[in-house]
């Protein structure tokens, strides 16, 4: 007899819940026990429904009302008021934005130890491509001095080199003081230029100063007594620069204005330029009001162009430019469109490293303005993108020196030495590719001249300068000791010590 207690068939209701554990993926342990019978019912209702379903099925089951779910009337919705579209819209502007942070975050905020290497890697590297560009343009001079050129622009940038690790050790708040002396020499020296037979004329403009055999250009550093003295003068206002009278007085007059009249006296127009915008930049950044600015640019448009005007050698060149006299007797054309051919000829790879064809006495002054063009043709496109990754990366270092610091003299120091080595180097690669018209303003650390590389190298060495404070500052400092200090010392020495 079997004594085991009899199965009672389940109600509807524990059938509903067994599915419903089933479906939840319940443990199988946990399920009440069913009879037999309807075990085999549930499989062979199971095996019907998961068995593949034929293309006419599918066709029937697809074009059914019934398939549709609410996941498929959510597509519809979407699709009918149009905000899947509004979504897809606000994400990609979304990931726009945050590629836009990343890309800013990097520009300002790195490490000091990188900063400093940026600055210092691209400068190093500017210098070599132009003693190496200097040597290639003259290396067939027709008067038998291929290496003469190349050897003095190599030991003016030996001196400069050395002026650069001189200003990068010095102690900062010597900085201020040393801008006092540079604008006061540089005054000066321009002075001298102007007014006196030591002045000499080359390129049509009055700008070198020539004391036995040592010839050098107190423009350039005016440029750099003008961005330290200005810097030391606008951080010392601080506040005060909100008031009209403490930011004309005294750095844009008598400072900014004395420079300028001096270097426009000798005819250098592309150093008044630079200048111009040097004096921009440092005011822009010690925060004066932007209403000035547009009354200032539009003065010094029209004095730009008054001076164009009354200077027929100014106005040729704007002319050539155009395009429109260049059946002139002077063939005022014939330098741009030479630089032209050279960059042409160049393609994507050059045509090799000294085998440029324009330097055969094709492109007049091709050492100086127009090194660039040589750059194009002897390394092609590849060459002058990475000249111009060079200019961008010792940008991008000086800024994130400025951008981290507190000390508003070091950020104008920083930003008025980006504004005058990367608004130079604008000036010139515009001026051989078309965009502007030439103005006689070299190339940083490429062209050609001893005063203009030397004080170039000196002004990096003050922003390396700063760059060096930060790195030490964000090193990790040693721990205390836990040895008594030497006071305690002293006084264990000395009984009497309180």
């Amino acid at each position: 007899m079997d004594k085991r207690r009899p199965r009672v068939p389940a109600s509807p209701e524990q059938r509903r819940s067994q599915l419903r554990a089933v479906d939840d993926h319940t443990d199988p342990g946990d399920e009440p026990v069913e009879p037999a019978a309807e075990r085999r019912v549930h499989r062979s209702t199971a095996a019907k429904t998961s068995a593949p379903k034929t293309s006419a099925a599918k066709t029937s089951t697809a074009k059914t009302p019934a398939a549709k779910g609410p996941a498929a009337d959510t597509r519809d919705a979407d699709t009918s008021d149009g905000a899947a579209g509004r979504r897809w819209k606000a994400e990609r502007a979304d990931s726009r934005q945050n590629r836009v942070q990343r890309f800013w975050s990097f520009l300002e905020i790195g490490n000091p130890y990188t900063t400093f290497w940026l600055i210092l890697g691209s400068t190093l590297a500017l210098s070599i491509i132009g003693l190496t560009f200097v040597l290639s343009s003259t290396s067939v001079d027709p008067t038998g001095g291929a290496f003469t050129t190349a050897t003095r622009q190599a030991t003016w940038a030996a001196i400069g080199l050395v002026g650069m690790l001189v200003m990068m050790v010095l102690p900062t708040r010597w900085l201020r003081a040393i801008g006092w002396f540079l604008m006061l020499l540089s005054a000066v020296l321009l002075a001298l230029v102007a007014f006196t037979p030591l002045g000499h004329t080359g390129g049509g403009s009055t700008n070198w100063l020539r004391i036995g055999p040592v010839q050098g250009q107190p423009s350039e550093v005016a440029k750099l007594g003008l961005v330290m003295w200005g810097a030391a003068v606008l951080a010392k206002k601080g506040r005060l620069l909100s008031q009209f009278a403490h930011w004309v007085t005294p750095f844009v007059a008598p400072g900014a204005l004395s420079v300028l009249v001096l270097v426009l006296a000798g005819g250098d127009l592309g150093t008044s330029l630079i200048i111009i915008l040097i004096v921009g930049t440092l005011l822009f950044a010690a925060g004066v009001a932007m209403r000035y600015f547009v009354i200032a640019a539009s003065l010094a448009a029209v004095m730009v162009a008054l001076l164009m005007l009354v200077t027929p050698y100014r106005m040729m060149r704007v002319w050539a430019w155009l395009g429109v006299n260049c059946d002139h007797p002077t063939d005022p054309c014939h330098q741009m469109q030479q630089g032209y051919y050279a960059l042409a000829s160049g393609g994507f790879w050059g045509v090799g490293l000294g085998q440029s064809r324009q330097k055969w006495d094709y492109i007049p002054e091709v050492h100086n303005d127009f090194i660039f063009t040589i750059i194009g043709e002897e390394l092609g496109l590849l060459g002058t993108l990475t000249v111009l990754g060079l200019f961008a990366v010792l940008a991008v270092g000086m800024f994130r020196v400025a951008y981290n610091t507190n000390d508003q003299f070091t950020r104008l120091v920083c930003l008025g030495v980006i504004a005058w080595i990367n608004g130079q180097a604008f000036i010139n690669i515009g001026m051989v590719t078309g965009l502007l018209p030439v103005v006689g303003v070299p190339l940083p650390f490429i062209s050609y001249g001893g005063s203009a590389l030397t004080v170039t190298l000196i002004a990096v060495g003050v922003v390396l300068n700063f760059a060096r404070r930060q790195r030490l500052d964000g090193r990790p400092r040693p721990r205390r000791s836990s040895s008594p200090s030497k006071a305690t010392k002293a006084s264990h020495r000395n009984p009497m010590s309180v």
